[in-house]
């Protein structure tokens, strides 16, 4: 066999030097999650040696020419250059560069050179902008894989002549590649050979071809989360050998009896979120053939149907979020002793009981989630450690962590939130970690660098999300923080943690999220967290955190801060006006606008626990356009700056139980965004600036208990607010005040917008009126809040709230939630 030639060598190191290879731990875990191995190939080319025998290289057994190479998971770090010496290898017919970081990188012109390519794969590998037209080149392709690349996009043009050229193309992966302005009937003339189209989360817009649906070889269809997709699917005459059919969250109409009895082949399902006619089944007798099956979020209810699938193939179940009820199996009930479930998602729904043995004892089971259901007694000892996700949050399961949480070496994430558990902490390679309101207690065990107990191992190193909040946890937070860690999220909240704050918090350039409200941390204000890249989410409420914020003269940047929370600490001095003026993430207010993002979208989704006019409120998914600042009950002295009239996008400001003199400043009638503000309880003196009654947006104002004085203005919202607003400042008059300003003939009728008298009134001062009054105005404070996703729950809540009940927290609602997963 001739050996590799030295043009191809030399062509092939200079390719591998063009890179950097990242030894990142997580890139690991990440394709050992699709089944493949983080192996950095390139590491063990070596100049000198014969490059058919390297590894991720096939060359061809007659010519020696490279015809092959696999680099996926191969840790590759760096753009692909336009010029790179991979384009003079002309004999390549397959390139697998998937599972790579090409650093937002174009896909070069120059692939379209390889005209004998029959594979090409690109997924997962951090490619961005247009794909050329050039790709409609390779007309010997067979598989073309550019998914999961979102910031990647196709225009009409280019997948037209794409779709035109490859007549041999058996493989089309699309997902996550833009293409709003495509139209779905640009798909009709794909080629016969097709068996796999996939084109997930692409922004499709319009009817979907009907041919595609009787294709002669198609077997994998999947155009889930196409939110505007539609289309017909056969009702009859549909002889079609599709094994795996994903229609999730489409508009397509299903009709479930006549799509199973039509599919014989068909063993994956996946129908979340979907538009079911005809009869509204529970589950199907002949569903026994499917191996995965998604029927989530469709209201589903009465009893599963245990007996009626098939365990020894099903592998994949999710029936979350519905309204099933009951127990779970037996193992005898389901034939479950050959059980082959490797994932097991029954979240949202309102079965009760305990957990049965087969839980712990399935072999291949790797993600379990029984999030939010009425659950039971003790978590049981696993007997295996296949586990890499497990979810029993917000249940009634008490005693102690079971021991065999800490032999699970492949968990990751660990949510058990909002039980009665008690024990020490099971931790290792832990990446997402929610063990909020239990009964934990003793000191934080979260490892610092150095200092790692053993029982910990490398947890700072691999952590992605760590929520302890509402526990019993005492003691300092740990002082040193790695460098290099991946930490997104540290919520400490509801705590007896003392101390101050680690000043190695510094090394956490992912943090977006930092709460350790509610504790005992003695500490000046971190201005030092400045340096902190991704910061969006402050909290330090409720601490004796003390001192000046910062001088006049003080540069204080905290670009990307959204949400900030200092309120009920000895914070003193000037408000700090330069803090205000480089917010620049709250000026911005067509941000995000139309889009329905939340903070950790795609992994774990963050939450935080905001004051609103005395009450607090559990944000159980915060979107990245919502914009809060509190500094209430500190010390904070001199006037309100001028500079806060340029944070447009604000949704609330709370200013209240301060010592801040001085006039309204006008600026405020700026804040178009704002939804309530609370400038109580200081020593303001003026006029209420005319401004604010452009503020339509606004539904609850606090001015009460200050010096102001002259007529309150009158109209637009201002005709909403009550007494309340504006109590205990003796030198103001007008409406709703009895008292008059000069000619006025008395208080003014209410509005028909209004309510009648026995308008309900709460004990913490919230009104009834002004709930319903915010609905007008865009606040819908506890009935909507659409920008907020509240923690409703059923309306239960509503009635509680309306006869007085306190409640701290508010449970979340089924139909709005989302997971944190999946």
């Amino acid at each position: 066999m001739p050996l590799c030639n030295s043009d191809q060598s030399s062509a092939l190191l200079q390719f591998k030097n063009s890179f950097s290879i990242s030894n990142d731990s997580s890139l690991s875990d990440f394709c050992e999650e699709y089944g493949m191995a983080y192996y950095p190939k390139m590491n063990y080319w070596k100049n000198g040696t014969d490059c058919c025998g390297w590894d991720g290289i096939t060359c061809d057994k007659m010519t020696s020419h490279v015809i092959g190479i696999d680099l996926s998971c191969s840790g590759l770090q760096g753009p692909i250059h336009p010029n790179s010496t991979i384009f003079s290898l002309r004999h390549l017919q397959k390139l697998n560069l998937g599972h790579n970081n090409f650093n937002y990188s174009t896909i070069p012109s120059k692939f379209g050179w390889f005209a004998n390519m029959t594979h090409l794969n690109l997924t997962y590998s951090s490619i961005a902008g247009e794909v050329p037209s050039q790709i409609s080149h390779l007309s010997k392709l067979v598989s073309l894989d550019l998914s999961w690349n979102s910031n990647m996009r196709i225009e009409m043009p280019s997948l037209k002549r794409l779709i035109q050229n490859l007549t041999h193309l058996n493989e089309l992966f699309l997902d996550w590649v833009e293409m709003p302005l495509v139209s779905p009937a640009s798909f009709k003339n794909l080629s016969s050979s097709l068996t796999s189209l996939s084109l997930q989360y692409c922004g499709l817009k319009g009817r979907f071809p009907d041919n595609i649906f009787h294709l002669p070889n198609l077997q994998l269809l999947d155009v889930r989360y196409n939110y505007n997709l539609t289309g017909s699917l056969p009702n009859y005459n549909w002889s079609s050998p599709l094994k795996s059919l994903r229609l999730s969250k489409t508009e397509f109409p299903i009709n479930l009896p006549n799509l199973i009895s039509n599919l014989k082949s068909l063993k994956e399902l996946y129908l979340r979120g979907c538009n079911f006619i005809g009869s509204y089944p529970t589950l199907l007798p002949n569903l026994t053939q499917i191996t995965s099956l998604d029927l989530s979020q469709n209201n589903f209810g009465g009893q599963i149907p245990w007996s009626l699938l098939n365990f020894e193939r099903l592998t994949y179940l999710d029936l979350s979020y519905n309204n099933f009820i009951g127990q779970l199996p037996d193992p005898s009930s389901n034939k479950s002793s050959n059980c082959q479930l490797e994932s097991l998602d029954l979240r949202y729904n309102s079965l009760n009981g305990t957990l049965p043995s087969w839980v712990y004892t399935i072999p291949s089971l790797r993600y379990l989630n029984l999030d939010y259901n009425q659950l039971t007694g003790y978590i049981g000892e696993f007997q295996h450690n296949a586990l890499v996700v497990l979810g029993l949050s917000n249940n009634k399961l008490h005693g102690p962590l079971p021991m065999s949480i800490s032999k699970l070496v492949r968990l990751r994430g660990l949510y058990i939130s909002f039980n009665n558990l008690s024990g020490h902490f099971p931790w290792k390679n832990l990446q997402f970690l929610d063990l909020r309101s239990n009964l934990l207690q003793g000191p934080l065990p979260l490892p610092p660098l150095n200092m790692i107990p053993p029982c910990l191992g490398n947890l700072s190193d691999s952590l992605i999300d760590l929520d302890l909040q509402n526990n019993h946890l005492n003691g300092t937070i740990p002082t040193t923080f790695s460098k290099g860690n991946y930490l997104r999220s540290l919520k400490l909240n509801g705590n007896q943690l003392e101390g101050s704050l680690p000043r190695s918090l510094v090394n956490c350039k992912e943090l977006e999220v930092l709460d350790v409200g509610n504790n005992k941390i003695n500490d000046t204000f971190p201005r030092w967290l400045e340096t902190l890249p991704e910061l969006r989410v402050l909290v330090l409420r409720s601490n004796n955190f003390h001192g000046i914020i910062g001088n006049p003269k003080t540069k204080i940047s905290f670009p990307n801060l959204r949400i900030i929370d200092l309120s009920h600490n000895e914070f003193h001095g000037l408000l700090p006006a330069n803090f205000f003026k480089h917010l620049k993430a709250m000026m911005n207010m067509n941000a995000n606008k139309g889009e329905l993002k939340y903070m950790g979208d795609r992994y774990y989704q963050d939450s935080v626990t905001m004051a609103m006019k005395g009450i607090f409120i559990e944000i159980v998914k915060i979107q990245t356009l919502f914009t809060t600042i509190d500094f209430s009950n500190n010390s904070f002295k001199g006037e309100i700056p001028n500079s806060i009239g340029k944070l447009w996008s604000l949704k609330g400001l709370n200013f209240s139980h301060n010592n801040l003199t001085g006039h309204l400043p006008p600026s405020l009638g700026n804040l178009t965004n704002i939804e309530w503000l609370d400038l109580s309880s200081n020593k303001l003196t003026g006029e209420i600036p005319m401004q604010l009654a452009d503020l339509t947006s606004l539904a609850i104002l606090n001015l009460s208990e200050n010096s102001l004085v002259g007529p309150i203005p009158q109209g637009k919202q201002f005709n909403t607010f009550t007494n309340e607003s504006f109590n205990g400042n003796l030198g103001l008059c007008g409406f709703p005040l009895t008292k008059t300003c000069g000619d006025d003939k008395g208080q003014q009728p209410q509005t028909t917008s209004t309510i009648q008298e026995d308008d309900f009134e709460f004990e913490n001062g919230f009104h009834w009126k002004v709930v319903l009054l915010g609905y007008g105005c865009g606040f819908m404070f506890g009935l909507g809040m659409g920008y907020l996703v509240f923690s409703l729950g059923r309306p239960k809540w509503l009635v509680n709230m309306v006869y007085g009940e306190q409640r701290n927290k508010v449970r979340r609602s089924k139909k709005n939630a989302r997971g944190r997963v999946g």
